[in-house]
């Protein structure tokens, strides 16, 4: 269902990150990750739910060796296309049953997937198994708490294909699936039709203010 649902998704979803609030929100979402997962050159390291190779690129640029896998071909094939011809492979797999053995990654992430997958423990565990003990697991998500899930929500309930069996969690929900020495941060502060030059102050002040209302949710652990 959800590979079928994806399918159909590959062109709107990078056409909406070249909207002007689209570039906004990979850069802040990008930054975010970034600092969490801190990637280091000729790393191994998993891309969960890699869609489209959106994200993919900027852990590729610090050196690191990056495996991508999406239950979508389609997105896969996009994401080959975007990625260098050295330094990324892929796989058509689910991130509930990884291809791949105990301990094989330095890092794993995963962005704005677990949202679709209902057994969010399960997948926790997973990206623990293939993560080499003292390596770093980033897992990030849409947060529930934020103006931009409830605007999902409405969307949902009108019947958006996408957002129907979407599952968003709280900063206290995510802390609750991960390890207790798990670190949570958001992003995303700002709302679609705020005025650009107004953005910089408005996540500064969110992160400040309430840093558990941003629309993008980090949670970033170290597999003991």
């Amino acid at each position: 269902m959800a590979t079928a649902l994806f399918d159909t998704w590959t062109d709107r979803y990078d056409s909406w990150f070249d909207t002007p609030p689209g570039r906004l929100v990979k850069q802040y979402e990008s930054r975010l990750l970034l600092e969490l997962l801190a990637p280091l050159a000729g790393e191994k390291i998993l891309d969960a739910g890699c869609g489209t190779g959106i994200f993919t690129q900027g852990v590729l640029d610090s050196g690191a060796v990056v495996t991508g896998v999406d239950l979508s071909a389609p997105m896969l094939k996009k994401a080959v296309h975007r990625g260098p011809e050295t330094g990324f492979t892929c796989a058509c797999a689910d991130m509930l049953s990884l291809p791949f053995p105990d301990n094989y990654f330095d890092r794993v992430f995963s962005m704005t997937a677990v949202e679709f997958v209902a057994d969010a423990g399960q997948a926790v565990a997973e990206l623990s198994r293939v993560t080499r003990k003292g390596g770093t697991i980033v897992v990030t998500t849409l947060n529930s708490l934020s103006p931009w899930a409830e605007q999902r929500t409405r969307k949902a309930e009108n019947g958006h294909d996408l957002f129907k069996d979407i599952i968003f969690r709280s900063p206290d929900e995510m802390r609750n699936l991960v390890p207790e020495n798990a670190v949570a941060k958001t992003a995303i502060h700002f709302q679609k039709n705020d005025p650009v030059p107004d953005i910089p102050g408005i996540e500064k002040a969110g992160r400040e203010t309430t840093p558990d209302t941003g629309a993008f949710l980090a949670v970033k652990w170290n597999k003991s």
